[in-house]
């Protein structure tokens, strides 16, 4: 998707509605130059009930906390940002989409410390269908693992979805499809499994899921804690922990798993099948209830879909 698919309608930046156009910032904001940001990635999904965000409070919740990981202070709360993602939705007319909060230092500062540099908070939507491609979900994707290792603990802090840690998974990425994969997938420094350009990795092996244990190299996915959930109440074995990279090559099926990919099966790695070649009997029973559970077509026994009220909405021009 290109920016030019995309740029129109309304955002949100600290507390006024401005055209996106209008949502610019100074080139010599520190974000420009260090990094330095934090955001989330989340989806409403329009289902049989209306609009509905999936887990917004916990995506919400782990804005504020990666903010804090980084010493920035946000000024609103999260009941606050909360009303101001149903709106958001309501003011671009968009009943299904991809919802970006960003905050950011602007312009103050010039060196690495940050400390003269305001915050700002900006909120974005716009439609976003399969992260992959439509056909990823259906027959799976091609991934490699990358030369580029995932930083080790007390070098950046991973738990922060913070924009600096992405110049890793841009290379990632890029070097994937440079080389003819859909998708990488990284280790950690001492060579263990740790999570692709953007997503949770998980393995099956004899029913067993595996996913790698939160280690200081990985982003603690909010997908990734629900297709845990997910597995556990259908009586799937699930095991974190550390595993080796060429766990890859023999388990029986692999899967990505993020809030823009959702649960995509991996059918090769290394150019090395996986299992059959194609999406597993486990991968597709967690597609399954997952799309089901955010679609809305499920019980939701947690109280993750925050129903957006859609009467009244305007639609944006």
């Amino acid at each position: 998707m290109a920016y030019s698919d995309i740029a129109k309608g309304w955002i949100w930046r600290d507390g006024t509605f401005v055209r996106w156009e209008d949502a610019t910032i100074h080139v010599m904001s520190h974000v420009v130059h260090y990094g330095s940001s934090v955001f989330e990635g989340i989806r409403c999904y329009d289902t049989p009930e209306g609009p509905e965000i999936f887990r917004l409070d916990d995506h919400l919740r782990r804005l504020v906390e990666s903010a804090k990981i980084y010493r920035m202070e946000i000024p609103y709360s999260v009941a606050e940002m909360r009303e101001v993602s149903h709106e958001l939705l309501r003011r671009n007319g968009l009943r299904e989409g991809y919802i970006r909060p960003i905050v950011i230092r602007g312009a103050g500062a010039v060196g690495v410390n940050p400390a003269g540099s305001p915050i700002e908070t900006f909120f974005l939507c716009w439609p976003w269908g399969a992260y992959l491609g439509a056909e990823a979900l259906e027959k799976g994707v091609d991934a490699c693992v990358s030369t580029w290792f995932r930083p080790s603990p007390n070098t950046f802090p991973s738990l922060a979805k913070a924009g600096g840690n992405y110049l890793n998974s841009q290379l990632v990425k890029m070097e994937a499809v440079a080389n003819g994969y859909h998708e990488g997938i990284a280790v950690g420094p001492e060579g263990l499994l740790s999570e692709g350009s953007g997503q949770n990795v998980f393995l099956v092996k004899r029913g067993v899921l595996y996913t790698p244990v939160l280690d200081g190299t990985m982003l603690g996915g909010i997908t990734r804690n629900t297709v845990l959930h997910l597995a556990r109440e259908r009586g799937i074995e699930t095991v974190e922990g550390p595993i080796p990279r060429e766990m890859l090559y023999t388990s029986d099926e692999v899967f990505f798993a993020g809030t823009a990919a959702e649960v995509t099966p991996v059918r090769t790695v290394d150019r090395i099948q996986v299992g059959e070649g194609r999406p597993g009997p486990v991968t597709v029973q967690l597609q399954t209830a997952y799309l089901d559970l955010v679609k809305g077509k499920s019980e939701d026994p947690h109280g993750w879909r925050d129903v957006v009220a859609w009467e009244g909405a305007a639609v944006s021009d």
